[in-house]
């Protein structure tokens, strides 16, 4: 660029959070597409939150909807439609039998270890695309912009509160 063009003026305010919702659109949309062909058709974005609240050892319904940020009853419709579709099950908890936990079923963990890959996958065009460099300076600068505890999965919750 000569010094008489002139700059590239600054983007609204408005688009900054626009242009970070496309880009998180576009990796799950890439990614869903992505696990539908490897097996997982009726996967949905929503499913992946409700993954990893769950976690390895599992969780009751009540916590579900507390780390999710959703009603018990609507963590319970969530578990109903994971369970319909084989990712999740209902077991008693062996530490109190009047519990039940929710957990993960091998269909669950598989489409978890398979989204793990596309995302990787996902990076790596990325990078190839943006280059190394400009692409650790971008995930530098958004580990300096957003909170170090990125493991808040209440955006269920978040997106449908009023």
């Amino acid at each position: 660029m000569s010094s008489a063009e002139p700059a590239e003026p600054d983007a609204p305010g408005w688009e900054l959070p626009l242009r970070l919702f496309l880009a998180f659109r576009q990796i799950i949309d890439e990614t869903h597409d992505e696990l539908a062909r490897q097996g997982h058709p009726d996967m949905r974005p929503m499913h992946g939150f409700v993954f990893q609240a769950i976690g390895a050892e599992g969780t009751t319904a009540v916590e579900l909807g507390r780390r999710l940020g959703v009603s018990k009853q609507a963590a319970g419709k969530l578990v109903d439609t994971l369970e319909r579709l084989g990712y999740v099950e209902r077991t008693s908890d062996p530490s109190d039998a009047r519990r039940k936990l929710v957990r993960l079923t091998g269909h669950g963990w598989d489409a978890l270890h398979r989204s793990a890959l596309l995302f990787d996958a996902v990076r790596r065009r990325w990078t190839e695309e943006l280059g190394p460099d400009r692409m650790r300076a971008f995930d530098a600068t958004l580990r300096e912009m957003t909170p170090g505890d990125m493991w808040r999965l209440d955006a269920p919750g978040w997106f449908g509160g009023t």
